[in-house]
């Protein structure tokens, strides 16, 4: 490449810096993070020679935002520069631990120059792929949050409210972040109010909730956990848990809405994408973590260039460490970590619905692995067998995936 792009971003202003075949700036300028800015930018490159046959590369180091989506409608290459790599290549400049916005920019311009070959561009993604990526990730974020709050709020209920706990802990589907659990502690946030409620009160509190069935067995069970003897706070100090607690349901609920909300989103979404058909055919995978999935290896197909590829960028794939006599394997620590984390939940789900993946769950415990080894290297299996499927346009096949044992 004759011309290379380097873009120092940052939220104000942007650093831009074009650099020849033989390293020099050839065109530089600051713009602003605007339309405006935008502009000034694509004029600067088309006086250095950019056009629609050749556009310019960028280097840049980021991958999302707005400047990204534009300068990939403009359909030029963009290579994201992690910001630990351009760290390292900045001592490869200069040794004084010099820094300037120009300086930076100049440097991601010639690190594509150099060593294009090591950088992976972009993936041209298409829209309806990203707009899952979207989804997915915040229905993740709720998810998360839900999870934090909760433990938070299970934390002080184990200080003062030991009733709640019991009463709530054996729901199926969430515990506290059921709608009846919410709905009981937001009516009597303390053990005193809960004790004074009735068996009519309670019943009204699931119907809010949403139940229909077992109204007066619950209620009753309920209202025996609540009317029994349990440690308590003096009332000074329960009061203010109490209301303590109330302020952290607010959080609560609103995460879990937005999880319920964000879910059957990602669910609409994911349905109308071409390739969701060939990821739910996998064991394991339903539509929340079939659209994890989607949303972090993309619909591009040419971002990997083989299995191996998408194994070591999803985590699961070991990593070798040999100097001298000594050689050391492990697992992978650098990897889309929220790849990874749909690791446990596919396997887990594929180990109990699949008996190609049982086997082969077991065969690596039975080979001296234990239950997070195993689970990952099956996830390894998975991932390059969804690797294969997706590029030969094929849905999952039980037989083919894990051949039954001869006997």
């Amino acid at each position: 490449m004759s011309l290379v792009c380097g873009i120092d971003w940052s939220e104000q202003h942007h650093d831009i810096a074009v650099v020849d075949a033989a390293g020099a700036v050839v065109a530089k300028a600051r713009v602003s993070n605007d339309a405006n800015g935008f502009t000034r930018l694509l004029q600067l490159l088309a006086s250095v020679g950019d056009n629609a046959e050749a556009p310019i590369p960028v280097a840049i180091e980021t991958d999302r935002g707005l400047w990204v989506a534009c300068l990939r409608s403009t359909g030029r290459k963009i290579y994201p520069i992690n910001p630990l790599a351009a760290s390292r290549y900045r001592a490869r400049h200069t040794v004084t631990r010099a820094k300037s916005d120009h300086a930076d920019a100049v440097m991601l311009a010639n690190i594509i120059r150099t060593d294009q070959a090591a950088h992976r561009e972009l993936p041209g993604d298409s829209d309806l792929a990203q707009a899952v990526r979207v989804l997915a990730r915040a229905q993740q974020d709720a998810v998360w949050a839900r999870v934090q709050i909760g433990n938070q709020l299970r934390s002080l209920l184990r200080d003062y409210y030991p009733a709640a706990l019991l009463a709530f802990q054996a729901l199926p589907d969430g515990g506290l972040a059921r709608p009846e659990a919410r709905a009981i502690l937001t009516a009597a946030p303390t053990p005193a109010q809960a004790a004074k409620l009735t068996l009519a009160q309670l019943e009204r509190l699931l119907k809010r909730a949403g139940r229909v069935r077992f109204l007066d067995r619950d209620a009753k069970r309920y209202q025996a956990i609540f009317r029994n003897s349990h440690l308590r706070q003096p009332q000074l100090v329960e009061d203010a848990m109490g209301i303590q607690m109330k302020a952290l349901l607010r959080q609560f609920d609103a995460a879990c809405q937005a999880a319920d909300e964000l879910a059957t989103a990602v669910a609409a979404h994911f349905e109308q994408h071409p390739d969701a058909e060939i990821i739910s055919s996998f064991p394991g995978l339903g539509v929340l973590a079939g659209a994890r999935v989607l949303a972090e290896i993309g619909d591009d197909r040419t971002r990997f260039t083989d299995a191996r590829g998408m194994k070591a960028y999803a985590g699961s794939a070991p990593i070798t460490r040999a100097s001298g006599k000594k050689t050391v394997i492990t697992y992978r620590q650098i990897k889309n970590n929220r790849l990874a984390a749909v690791c446990p939940i596919w396997t887990l789900t594929a180990i109990r619905s699949s008996q190609g993946a049982r086997r082969h769950y077991d065969r690596r415990r039975a080979a001296g692995d234990w239950h997070r080894a195993a689970q990952r290297n099956l996830f390894n299996k998975l991932i390059g067998q969804l690797y294969h499927c997706l590029q030969t346009r094929q849905t999952f096949n039980e037989s083919i995936a894990f051949p039954p044992v001869p006997a």
